[in-house]
């Protein structure tokens, strides 16, 4: 198999860590990045890649016949563009969440890969980069709790106030808490429900602590239901500072015959580490530690890139997560101190 040669372009989110480490993993080379100006990503991106190359001017790296994967972690609002320049440029693409944040930003998309015939998938790290989603997957293909009836996902995460760049409080440059954290919920909705049909029921975004700054959201809340299943979502930038890490993040699938339980990034005062599942059904209620499952994306998605096919992600579902993620967010009703 050939080995695929990536480039970074649009360093303003530390996720672009995440999705680089996942391509060089399986032996992927990148061989340059660019980003628009220097940020605290872009420094510690010298610091742990120096033998990566920058590039001041990206259309060195959109000229380049060789690569044929673009990572793009740049402001939530200027990534479309980036995806759309790439994507004409002849090269494959890998957002970070959210892809876009706009439903004409998802527009220019779609008429893009249509046209195109490249790849544009999302790496939603809380599915791709989580072990315990794919172990709670195959326990649901074996039957262990029936058939999906609804997924409830909570997406706490932590505010780091002090480290927030000035575009992080700006909902049009970031797309707003439902668009931007509840993408996770909505993709993990559909993936576990096997729904291809689905729409919002109601939603609502709110700044309940941060009266300081009027365009940022802090909680949101999502009803979904598609036509194979239902689901509630609730994300918010509440985390306490005494939790171990960034958020705990759940994820409750229950099916017609039992219940599966995901504790992805901590079990509160029970077992160490991470990817915790509890199971129970009819015949038994155990705990499993999926913490070593391997992570399938990334090597997917370069066996896509080369071959041409879409096991990682379905272009379709892709999509279909970003107009629900916007739609939620543009339909939102107002809580707190957003006027």
């Amino acid at each position: 198999m050939k080995k695929l040669k990536i480039a970074a372009i649009g360093t303003e989110h530390r996720h672009i860590f995440g999705q680089l480490k996942g391509m060089l993993d399986i032996g992927c080379e990148c061989v340059g990045w660019w980003n628009d100006g220097d940020n605290k990503i872009t420094n510690d991106f010298k610091e742990k890649y120096p033998a990566i190359k920058r590039e001041l001017n990206k259309e060195n790296l959109l000229s380049n016949s060789e690569i044929d994967l673009v990572l793009i972690a740049d402001i939530p609002s200027k990534r479309a563009d980036l995806a759309i320049e790439c994507m004409e440029a002849g090269k494959d693409v890998m957002l970070d969440k959210p892809g876009c944040t706009s439903l004409e930003q998802l527009n220019k998309i779609e008429q893009t890969v249509s046209k195109t015939k490249r790849i544009f998938s999302i790496d939603f790290s809380e599915r791709f980069e989580v072990p315990s989603v794919q172990v709670a997957y195959d326990l649901i293909q074996k039957g262990e709790i029936g058939n999906v009836v609804q997924t409830i996902g909570m997406g706490p995460h932590r505010l780091n106030l002090p480290t927030r760049p000035e575009w992080f409080f700006d909902y049009e440059k970031y797309g707003g808490i439902l668009c931007d954290i509840a993408s996770h919920q909505i993709d993990q909705f559909l993936f576990f429900t096997g729904s291809s049909e689905a729409e919002i029921i109601s939603s609502s975004k709110g700044n309940f602590a941060h009266p300081e700054f009027p365009k940022f959201e802090d909680f949101g809340e999502i009803l979904i239901h598609g036509d194979k299943g239902r689901g509630y979502i609730r994300v918010d930038w509440y985390t306490p500072d005494a939790l171990p890490n960034w958020g705990d993040g759940r994820l409750t699938i229950i099916g017609t015959e039992g219940y599966i339980e995901l504790r992805k990034y901590v079990d509160v005062l029970g077992k160490e580490g991470t990817d915790h599942i509890y199971l129970v059904n009819k015949e038994k209620y155990e705990y499993i530690n999926a913490a070593s499952q391997p992570l399938t994306y990334f090597q997917r998605l370069k066996n896509d890139v080369i071959n041409r096919t879409s096991s990682a992600m379905k272009q379709d579902h892709c999509l279909k997560v970003m107009n629900l993620a916007i739609n939620a967010q543009l339909n939102a009703k107002k809580l707190g101190n957003l006027k």
